[in-house]
């Protein structure tokens, strides 16, 4: 049988979308695939100030909660009749610093009628780059890109489409505003000291940065553009941002002394409120960084999530780098990771269609598989236990964190008795084919532990809600004991997974 499929692959005039769930600005933009290229359709942007609402405690406040919920539920009007796999939604810092992510994700999922990944800082910053990189002119050189959010300033330095370097720091424009300038009120002293701790926060990557090097400084994302319409309306810069008209502003922002009262060409009354964080931390990295220029760029993540997107569906998945790296990190056995891989192939295809698994399952049972056995690097004791703490920690490009969660806890459960608090802290979207996910890697790492090249059995797999039955030749079974007491124990296991496993030799069937 044949897995049920999702449309992966992007047909010649298909139409694929991506949200940018911000700190500041959530944004949607739709493009159509074109004779090899993206042309952009259309774009919405709405100023819903997420991380304005965050309190102290990781809880977010009624009143931006909701103003998220009713503009997912605009995306989602926009959005209406997009297949699965054609819509990629991303959450940023705001999302990555509540107590509680899935209390906001569980209706803000309604609400778009999407799935909504929860990205890292550094992956982030990989799709800004993407973004910025597809918006600019194919060079050679090697480009700094800064992108200034809400909540986080990510820094990259790049080459063609590679991102090389990646950072994000806990400064953006809201969180910056709200910490040094929350009253309202710009002072030399406030200027300062927000400039210190912030100065202080580049130093663990700036002199590493300085020493790679960089052609051109490139500013991506609402802030920068604001500050680049500011200085040029003003007539401090002509072209993109300097360093004189970062002082020139600056010394603006000081006279004024206070936010409440500001009034500049080309500031728009929706930045008034926090441009000086934005401000503040721009002139930090100028000065750390001892830039004399910067260009300001349209493009940002969510061009990059349409490229990344593009990129899976033309199968240059970035994700799949990330695991091979993985494995030659840890000195993956790659015969054992083999055999493992095309057994969980067999099966996987033989419950596919029952077990409503896609394509997608399909993907993250193969990288599993490859490796599973990445603890032993570690230590053979608890190994599962360990590799699913690389697994959920490791910076994977092209990961989303609930994906990395998702392997960590198949990994985490794919020996010895499963671990029923992983899962449960899975999205509830997500459990029930990862625990089913998790059954297949078993019975797969199970039927290899001799880690032996005898080829096994042929193998009958059926399943249905709750059930699997395994069919293997008798003879074998008896010939096999160590695999035939495996198996009976593993029907216990497996019903910690709501699985209820019934092992069959030949036509005699023994019920767990």
């Amino acid at each position: 049988m044949k897995p049920v499929e999702l449309p992966d692959e992007i047909q010649d005039g298909d139409l694929i979308a991506a949200a940018d769930i911000g700190s500041n600005s959530f944004h949607l933009v739709v493009a159509r695939y074109s004779h090899g290229e993206l042309r952009v359709m259309d774009r919405l942007r709405e100023s819903v100030r997420l991380a304005a609402g965050l309190r102290k405690d990781g809880t977010l406040t009624r009143e931006r909660r909701e103003a998220a919920f009713s503009c997912l539920a605009r995306f989602g009007q926009r959005l209406a009749g997009f297949q699965p796999g054609r819509v990629r939604a991303v959450a940023t810092n705001a999302v990555r610093q509540l107590a509680s992510p899935q209390a906001f994700l569980l209706p803000a999922e309604t609400a778009l009628g999407h799935p909504i990944e929860v990205v890292s800082g550094r992956e982030e910053a990989r799709l800004i780059y993407q973004g910025v990189a597809r918006g600019l002119p194919s060079t050679d050189k090697t480009r700094l890109v800064v992108d200034i959010g809400g909540g986080s300033t990510e820094f990259i330095i790049g080459r063609g489409y590679d991102a090389l370097e990646r950072e994000s720091l806990q400064v953006g424009c809201i969180a910056s505003t709200l910490r040094f300038f929350e009253d309202g009120k710009i002072t030399p002293r406030r200027w300062k000291q927000a400039l210190t701790e912030i100065a202080v926060e580049m130093q663990q990557f700036g002199a590493h940065y300085r020493e790679r090097g960089w052609s051109e400084a490139i500013g991506s994302s609402g802030t920068m553009k604001a500050i680049g319409g500011i200085v040029q309306a003003n007539g401090w810069s002509e072209q993109g941002i300097t360093a004189n008209s970062i002082v020139a502003l600056r010394e603006a922002l000081l006279d004024c002394g206070n936010s409440t009262r500001l009034s500049l060409p080309g500031l728009s009354s929706e930045r008034v409120s926090v441009i000086a964080g934005g401000v503040v931390i721009l002139d930090a990295i100028f000065r750390t960084f001892g830039l004399e220029q910067m260009n300001v760029c349209d493009t940002a993540m969510r061009e990059g999530l349409l490229y990344d997107m593009l990129g899976r569906a033309l199968h240059n998945d970035s994700r799949n780098t990330s695991i091979r790296a993985l494995a030659e990190r840890y000195g993956i056995e790659d015969a054992q990771a083999a055999r493992v891989g095309q057994t969980v192939a067999n099966l996987f295809s033989q419950v596919a269609d029952s077990w409503q698994l896609d394509v997608q399952a399909q993907e993250i049972l193969n990288w599993c598989a490859h490796v599973h056995e990445i603890g032993l690097a570690i230590a053979h004791s608890q190994h599962h236990a360990h590799g699913a703490y690389i697994m959920a920690h490791s910076d994977l490009a092209g990961f989303g964190r609930q994906e990395q969660q998702q392997l960590a806890a198949i990994l985490r459960s794919h020996r010895r008795k499963p671990d029923a608090s992983t899962m449960a802290n899975l999205p509830p979207r997500m459990q029930p084919a990862t625990q089913r996910m998790t059954a297949l890697l078993r019975l797969s790492v199970l039927l290899h532990r001799a880690r032996s090249d005898e080829a096994l059995p042929p193998l009958r797999l059926t399943a249905n809600e709750g059930e699997l039955t395994l069919e293997l030749p008798g003879s074998w079974l008896e010939n096999h004991p160590l695999t035939r007491i495996d198996l009976e124990q593993e029907r216990d296991y497996l019903r910690l997974l709501n699985i209820k496993l019934i092992v069959s030799k030949t036509s005699n069937r023994v019920a767990a």
